[in-house]
């Protein structure tokens, strides 16, 4: 899942009114086990028995009793009323379990068996909330949301090294390009560093594409909050393309102005 989804619209005000009440109990499940993860001063055991309790909440609602907390109330009842599986909310918390306990990463596969758990889950969540859950469907969307979760690797290498001691960039390809820890610690964007970033940013761009045709499909409001995360993935590849992927002095963000033409694209783009 794109880590606290700072540059994609959650729950916006281009949903449906219908879907924004299930979006946003889902993005605070998320969200709070998330933090878990890796908010506060909590040790290892402690984070991972908060999320033993929010595994235990989902053990209760898959066996018909009543959740013993608000937020899994409510998420009960969006999950009774849109006939959503519970295994996806499992492979979230599976997900932010291994980032208590995984902070490197040998090669690229374990990087994307990580996204599969972390971020395609919450596309396929909302897959069925708009009732397209198709096979094409979860293809597209699993390719999306992958891409996503790897723009934030990207645009938070530093942060992540930094405050949590984790590097989500594969190892094997590191070392193929010379790059060590001790660059990355001093922020240090000289020797092979442009090429390793425009490698990362050229494949996770090529998944990208592999799923927007998914914002054509889906219809209405629907599609154009589609086309909207989209673009904002592209925007931040863009972005760290023209920086040369120096992320430590040049992080991207998403600016006001950027919302203006990607919504301008989106509604061209149907």
């Amino acid at each position: 899942m794109p880590q606290h989804y700072e540059n994609f619209p959650v729950a916006s005000v281009l949903l449906p009114k219908r879907l924004r009440r299930p979006v946003g109990v889902i993005y605070a499940f998320a969200r709070a086990a998330d933090d878990f993860a890796d908010e506060g001063d909590l040790d290892d055991n402690e984070r991972l028995a908060l999320l033993g309790g929010f595994r235990a909440e989902l053990d209760r609602i898959g066996a018909g009793l009543p959740p013993a907390t608000p937020l899994f109330h409510e998420l009960k009842e969006i999950i009774d009323r849109h006939r959503l599986p519970l295994q996806p909310f499992y492979d979230l918390l599976d997900a932010f379990s291994q980032d208590v306990i995984k902070k490197r990463y040998a090669h690229f596969g374990e990087v994307m068996d990580y996204c599969q758990r972390s971020a395609n889950p919450v596309g396929l969540l909302l897959l069925h909330l708009y009732d397209a859950a198709t096979e094409r469907n979860i293809s597209y969307s699993n390719a999306i949301c992958s891409s996503l979760q790897l723009i934030n690797f990207l645009q938070d290498i530093a942060i992540d090294y930094h405050d949590k001691d984790r590097i989500y960039l594969p190892q094997d390809e590191l070392a193929k390009y010379r790059i060590t820890e001790t660059q990355i610690a001093r922020g240090d964007s000289s020797g092979l560093w442009k090429p390793f970033m425009q490698f990362q940013i050229e494949r996770t761009r090529k998944l990208l594409q592999a799923g927007a045709p998914l914002g054509s499909v889906l219809r209405g409001r629907i599609g154009l909050e589609m086309r909207m995360i989209i673009m904002g993935g592209e925007t931040i590849l863009r972005k760290l393309h023209k920086s040369g992927g120096d992320i430590f002095n040049d992080r991207p963000l998403i600016k006001p102005g950027d919302w203006v033409f990607m919504l301008y694209r989106a509604l061209r783009k149907k």
